[in-house]
């Protein structure tokens, strides 16, 4: 038996960064890439490499290459830290299952280090290959808290929920953190939201930054206190309730100054140094267009509106050396 999972990147919509603030956020799927694992019973436990992680190199510059496209680790060590998880979680729920092995593979063209969860894409679908492998079931709404666990705890990669929920569930979802939630159950309230999105645009850089250069500073700001830094958090949730409300009623000419508002605030508590000379750029290109815009994750992508005006946007875009597509969103 041949077992095959699929997990598209997502977009965070709104709220972001606060998913690991004890905040609110909306995020969705959208198919124009995607992460994919198969996995098959085998005499031992093998996980194939993949262009990503190779150790063989024509010349030190193609090495210096590889690196600055791919970064020093590929999937392999998500592969394994997630098997790990998976061991230890059914280890520490008393789950049985069928002691056997198997080899598994992965490949992705989700862009790299540009803030669309690539990485979780890898985790989530490698965990969904061994629950069905060793027919183990966890409850969908622990799985995100798992594939955070194999990034925060065994890579020490700074983290939030919002990917692995949106990835877990699929489509469109509002995820609410709010600490009386998660100190109650251990995970948020997780609402998949039954609306029609806008059209959106996708534009982003050949490489971005890791997502840990955004987030360490402004965790140590969070832990020590700081008064604005705690303020934004609730305001970031305070936007995504009012676009969770706009996307219901399909006022597309608000969501977009929420969107902005969003990328305002961000910038306002993070500085220009931290956000990045070409992050900034992508945004106000967007802008000059009349096109909404802010971050779809992490940084390194931006999301925007389209507003009859792509092949316009695609023309500046490619200009400045910018990477763009059309959003094509997930179902």
């Amino acid at each position: 038996m041949i077992i095959r999972n699929e997990v598209k990147p997502r977009i965070g919509l709104m709220g972001n960064p606060s998913d690991g603030y004890y905040g609110k956020t909306i995020a969705f799927l959208f198919n124009n890439f995607s992460a994919r694992t198969i996995l098959w019973e085998s005499p031992q436990l093998q996980i194939l490499s993949n262009q990503q992680d190779r150790s063989h190199f024509k010349s030190m510059e193609e090495l210096v290459e590889d690196v600055n496209a791919n970064g020093y680790y590929g999937g392999i060590c998500l592969i394994k830290a997630t098997i790990k998880k998976f061991s230890d979680y059914c280890y520490e729920n008393n789950l049985s299952f069928q002691k056997k092995n198997f080899t598994i593979q992965y490949e992705t063209n989700i862009p790299r280090g540009v803030g669309l969860a690539g990485s979780s894409a890898i985790i989530t679908s490698t965990l969904k290959s061994l629950m069905q492998f060793y027919k183990v079931y966890i409850p969908l709404e622990i799985q995100p808290n798992l594939i955070l666990s194999v990034e925060k705890d065994e890579l020490k990669i700074q983290a939030g929920l919002q990917d692995r929920v949106v990835q877990a569930l699929g489509g469109i979802v509002y995820m609410d953190f709010s600490r009386e939630i998660m100190e109650k159950q251990g995970y948020g309230r997780y609402e998949i939201m039954k609306v029609s999105l806008p059209n959106f645009f996708l534009a982003y850089l050949d490489k971005g930054e890791e997502s840990n250069k955004f987030h360490s500073n402004l965790r140590y700001r969070y832990e020590r206190g700081e008064k604005d830094v705690i303020e934004a958090m609730k305001e970031f949730a305070s936007l995504t309730v009012k676009a969770k409300k706009v996307l219901e009623r399909g006022d597309y000419l608000e969501l977009g100054k929420l969107m902005d508002a969003n990328f305002d605030l961000r910038r306002e508590i993070m500085g220009d140094k931290v956000i990045g000379e070409k992050n900034i750029e992508m945004v106000e290109i967007a802008r000059r267009m009349g096109s909404p815009a802010k971050f779809s994750g992490s940084g390194g992508a931006i999301v925007g509106l389209i507003k009859d005006n792509f092949s316009e946007l695609k023309r500046v875009y490619a200009s400045r050396g910018f990477n763009i597509i059309s959003v094509i969103c997930d179902g």
